[in-house]
């Protein structure tokens, strides 16, 4: 089972690279500009994502935005890098598709208490008993 994994996992990048020479061939665009080109917005994407996830932590971290919210549109963005990459028109159509899903429109996952954040409700004391 190992190998059939192993197989898998290193026959794609070679198919995909064949279907990309065949796509190159047929639209007459050297292969080195569709490599090149999926492979700097990949980089492009990455290093985004890096500058944005600081600021999800930060705001979660505020209560202003949910946690699992950001981790979840980071990992996307991220494999997506990945995906983009990866020599090959394939995986880029796949980076694409991980791109447009609208994985995070709406409401968050889990709701927020009103004191939590920047805008709550300031409290001068705290009353409790303590044993």
């Amino acid at each position: 089972m190992r190998f059939v994994v192993l197989a898998i996992v290193l026959a794609f990048p070679v198919a995909d690279l064949y279907v990309t020479a065949r796509i190159a061939r047929w639209t007459g665009v050297p292969l080195w500009i569709w490599l090149a080109c999926s492979f700097l917005a990949g980089l492009l994407l990455l290093r985004n994502e890096r500058l944005e996830f600081r600021t999800r932590t930060v705001a979660a971290l505020h209560g202003e935005q949910s946690l699992l919210r950001g981790l979840l549109d980071s990992g996307r963005k991220v494999a997506a890098a990945f995906l983009l990459i990866v020599p090959g028109i394939v995986s880029d159509l796949i980076a694409l598709v991980l791109l447009a899903l609208p994985l995070n429109i709406g409401r968050s996952f889990e709701p927020q208490p009103q004191a939590v954040g920047r805008y709550g409700r300031d409290y001068d004391a705290a009353d409790g008993d303590y044993h």
